[in-house]
């Protein structure tokens, strides 16, 4: 599987923890996640494979403190890990397996199944669905507009100086766009210009496409007059930019998981505060710019992303790409800090695996 990234290093904690002190802070920080509860020196003793007192593991949890990896929860006998300690955990001790058989196919076959109309769409919806159910979090789909693989074009005028540049997708996906027409141009050139671009350009994306329409002006192979030539360069650049303005697409199920029976009011408005911050184009973006720099799933915890800060959550991301291998959306998990990570991480990668795997084949 996909290594986990980080851009959040550690001290080198392990220069000043020995043997014993790893182990207790190991199974202190998996019976905390397996819980939710602080865990007492008394219940760490029991769980230890060398024999220790409840007084010698109290004096090691007293060192884990000084080192900011634990901390008392309010008036709690027990302790947790603190939010430094559980990245450390996360990037140092986590042990992350494979998806076992039987969640591979429920993934696959529940994913696929949903894409039998061949909408991408529905493909996306349902995995935030499935992530929602694995992880009882809200499952979570950021997707960029992607450049758009050419089926046809077609320009329609309107009137004198206006006309309506139509771009099919191989999808099926249908675009429209207004451009000014070039003065002076032949009622003909139109028709001539969508001729040659379906010629041409045909099963290529957009940016592709405009790369090609240079390349051909490079050579002087354009068999085309300058007006006409302007008219493909003017509705080229509309549909292009039309796409880029566009916000990326958010798709959250399973929302309902993160707010519990027994929330304080104060944690209900920061989890909604958080879907509304998610909603914004900015937040989106940023998202995205996190998850494309990275090498393979980002997991983020609690502060570590200013979105996700307030709510105390942490998120699991991981990146899929279309058939050129260019990332063009994320999925996810949104969870509590306590979430699984163990099991979660490899849902996360072989669902965005799913989905990329539905695109090249265009499902």
């Amino acid at each position: 599987m996909k290594t986990v990234s980080s851009n959040h290093p550690q001290g080198d904690f392990f220069s000043v923890l020995n043997d014993r002190a790893q182990e207790i802070f190991r199974r202190l920080v998996e019976r905390y996640l397996e819980t939710g509860a602080p865990v007492g020196s008394r219940q760490l003793a029991r769980m230890l494979e060398t024999q220790l007192s409840p007084a010698s593991v109290r004096n090691v949890m007293a060192d884990l403190e000084d080192l900011g990896l634990i901390a008392a929860p309010h008036t709690s006998a027990g302790r947790a890990p603190t939010q430094q300690g559980l990245r450390f955990f996360v990037d140092a001790m986590l042990e992350i397996g494979a998806v076992n058989e039987t969640e591979r196919r429920r993934i696959a076959d529940q994913i696929e199944h949903s894409s039998s109309a061949g909408r991408v769409e529905e493909v996306l919806t349902e995995a935030s669905q499935v992530l929602s159910g694995l992880s009882q979090g809200a499952g979570l789909v950021i997707t960029a507009k992607a450049d758009t693989v050419l089926r046809h074009i077609e320009f329609v005028r309107l009137d004198q100086d206006k006309a309506l540049a139509i771009l099919v997708g191989e999808d099926g996906h249908v675009e429209n766009r207004l451009f000014p027409l070039p003065l002076g141009l032949a009622a003909s050139a139109l028709t001539e210009a969508a001729n040659y671009l379906n010629h041409h350009v045909v099963g290529r994306t957009l940016s592709e496409a405009r790369d090609v329409i240079e390349a051909q002006r490079a050579r002087k192979q354009a068999e085309l007059d300058e007006l006409t030539s302007k008219l493909i360069d003017t509705g080229l650049a509309s549909l292009t930019e039309a796409r880029d303005s566009l916000t990326p697409t958010l798709i959250v199920r399973g929302r309902a998981n993160l707010i519990g029976d027994t929330m304080a009011s104060e944690d209900l408005d920061r989890v909604r505060q958080l879907f509304d911050e998610l909603e914004s184009k900015k937040a989106l973006i940023d998202l995205l710019g996190d998850t494309e720099t990275a090498q393979g799933v980002r997991i983020f915890i609690g502060s570590e992303n200013k979105l996700f800060s307030l709510s105390g959550s942490s998120v699991i991301l991981s990146p899929y790409r279309d058939t050129n291998q260019k990332v063009v959306g994320v999925v996810g998990v949104i969870g509590p800090t306590r979430i699984n990570y163990s099991r979660i991480v490899p849902v996360v990668d072989y669902t965005a695996n799913v989905v990329s795997e539905l695109i090249r084949r265009g499902r």
